[in-house]
């Protein structure tokens, strides 16, 4: 048993409001469900899986990911999904999604910078398949992008956001200063 498991995370407690039939909504949690996420669903097996495969890679350099239980809580729920909004964005367009945390495999480094500026540890949670945008969650489980345009901000945590890439609601670029 690997000496993290000890304290393997619990499925979080229903976020969903009293008289409510889902924390997300119609066309997140449409798109969600098409991908096959259901409120409960929890494969925590996988996402340890990815989380001892993150710890054991090294970069060349010897640039190693960080790994914490807002990140193993987000690949248990949401992992695995391949995520294809239907319809138009608000703003901009709805960004596809594949849920799998090796899509940053070989970033460490880039994470750990990216990580270090904002004062917090990031770790990666997949990819926009369209672009290869990286998207990765801090210590905290605010969710950010990177891609080849800069570093954005998506929302205080994975429900906002998944909610602002598959609704199309433009995220907040991170700037110095």
């Amino acid at each position: 048993m690997h000496p993290d498991r000890a304290s393997t995370p619990q499925p979080p407690a229903p976020r969903t409001p009293a008289g409510s039939s889902t924390r997300f909504s119609v066309p997140v949690d449409a798109a969600l469900r098409a991908a096959g996420w259901h409120p409960g669903r929890w494969d925590i097996v996988q996402a340890e899986i990815w989380a001892d495969t993150l710890r054991e890679h090294a970069s060349p350099a010897g640039h190693r990911h960080a790994v914490f239980p807002a990140a193993v809580e987000a690949w248990a729920e949401f992992g695995g999904l391949d995520i294809t909004p239907a319809g138009p964005g608000r703003q901009i367009a709805p960004a596809a999604l594949r849920l799998d945390p090796l899509h940053g495999l070989h970033l460490a480094r880039t994470l750990g910078d990216l990580g270090r500026a904002l004062g917090t540890e990031l770790c990666p949670l997949g990819e926009e398949t369209d672009t290869a945008a990286v998207l990765a969650i801090d210590s905290e489980g605010r969710v950010y992008t990177v891609d080849h345009t800069g570093d954005w901000y998506l929302g205080p945590d994975i429900d906002h956001a998944l909610t602002t890439l598959i609704t199309g609601i433009p995220p907040v670029r991170l700037t110095a200063g």
